[in-house]
């Protein structure tokens, strides 16, 4: 009998200029279990190791003048070229690349369920994290970069936004969060955001559970879930409304 194939676990490999930053939460509760288990791998890589000077220099000024600095080309490539190797591992299961390259920049795409799905189906990710006044804009172009936003506010470097897109791919992987039922009733998974959530005690100052989820009666509580579901959806996200009915109505035809 042969041994059954192992799949490589899901690789995050990140640049960053503080390395220092990781695994921070990541290295705690499930996520942090789950990394010690081997369930995904963390490598992290300094920028400045890359550095072409004594003085490990990464950034330069902006032609055309302006404020601030900007990360050189030359160093941040050459980082690249390292992180995207895949691994002997991924080679063994015919994996031809490290996954997708990640820069983080407030003109990128939105992070959103869609993507972290996309991603978590990957061997992994190197996830670029980006200081000063950003990346020399033929780096992007040249390896082909997929920028990546989370949402319409500046961070000061990519390093919150790295931990944030691990986070919501770790959990996504098989045996990091337990039962798989937990993840198909949150926010998003339908297209909805999530019901509200009860526990003891059944009255908290005044305030009683409502009567349907002491029922015992399941079709009626999911019914309850769904309608709740449905409202503060509608009340809160307009736009993913409009979008739920917009399947629900294709779905009928």
């Amino acid at each position: 009998m042969t041994d059954a194939v192992r799949v490589p676990a899901w690789r995050a490999r990140v640049l960053t200029l503080f390395p220092e930053m990781f695994p921070g939460p990541l290295g705690h509760s499930l996520a942090g279990r789950a990394l010690e288990r081997g369930d995904w791998r963390l490598e992290v890589m300094d920028i400045r190791s890359f550095a072409l000077d004594k003085h490990r220099s990464v950034d330069d000024t902006p032609f055309g003048g302006g404020p601030g600095m900007v990360m050189r080309p030359d160093v941040v490539d050459a980082a690249l070229a390292a992180a995207m190797q895949p691994d002997a591992d991924m080679a063994s299961v015919g994996a031809v690349s490290a996954g997708p390259a990640i820069y983080f920049s407030p003109r990128g795409r939105v992070l959103d369920q869609a993507l972290v799905k996309e991603l978590v189906r990957e061997p992994g990710c190197v996830m670029l994290c980006g200081r000063y006044e950003g990346l020399d804009e033929r780096v992007i172009e040249a390896r082909g970069l997929m920028e990546v936003s989370l949402g319409d506010f500046v961070l000061s470097g990519g390093e919150v936004a790295a931990l944030a897109l691990m986070d919501a791919v770790v959990r996504l992987i098989p045996g990091v969060m337990g039962a798989a039922e937990t993840l198909d009733e949150e926010s998003f998974e339908r297209g909805l955001l999530e019901y509200p959530h009860y526990t003891r005690p059944a009255v908290w100052r005044g305030r009683p559970v409502p009567e349907v989820l002491l029922s015992g009666h399941h079709e009626k509580i999911n019914a309850w879930r769904r309608r709740q579901a449905e409202d503060v959806t509608r009340l809160r996200r307009p736009d993913l409304w409009a979008a739920y009915e917009k399947r629900a109505e294709k779905d009928k035809a």
